[in-house]
C-alpha cells in the first residue's frame, strides 16, 4: 500500500470511528486523527488531494460526505455532486451533507484553503 493510500485509509477510518462514537470526547479524538490525515494528505499537493477523492465511493455515507465536504475547493463538480446526492437520503447524514453545500454555496466554506 503506498503513503496515500496507508493515510487516505486512516482518514476513512477516523470519520467512520467519530460518526460512530457515543461520547463528545471520543468523537473529538477521532476528529483530530481525520484533521492529521486530512493536512497530511496537502502536504502532498494536488495529488493528496486527488488520492481522497477515491473515498468519494466509500459504502459508508459518513465517509463519502466527509471526504466530499473537505474537497469543494480542489474537486468542486465531483465533491458538489456526491454531497447533493447524500443530501437527498434520509438521516443526519443527509443533514450534514447539506449543510456543506450550504457553507460551500454561501462562501463560510473553509475546509481547505488551498
Amino acid at each position: 500500500m503506498s503513503e496515500l493510500s496507508e493515510i487516505v485509509a486512516q482518514f476513512a477510518h477516523a470519520v467512520f470511528a467519530q460518526a460512530a462514537a457515543r461520547d463528545a470526547k471520543t468523537a473529538n479524538k477521532w476528529v483530530k486523527k481525520y484533521l492529521a490525515a486530512f493536512d497530511a494528505l496537502c502536504a502532498h499537493g494536488d495529488s493528496g488531494r486527488e488520492a481522497l477523492t477515491a473515498l468519494f465511493e466509500h459504502r459508508d455515507p459518513a465517509v463519502r460526505i466527509a471526504s466530499a465536504a473537505f474537497l469543494l475547493r480542489f474537486a468542486e463538480e465531483r465533491a458538489t455532486r456526491v454531497l447533493e446526492e447524500e443530501s437527498r437520503r434520509q438521516g443526519p447524514t443527509a443533514f450534514r451533507a447539506a449543510q456543506a453545500l450550504a457553507r460551500w454555496r454561501d462562501g463560510s466554506w473553509d475546509l481547505d484553503p488551498g
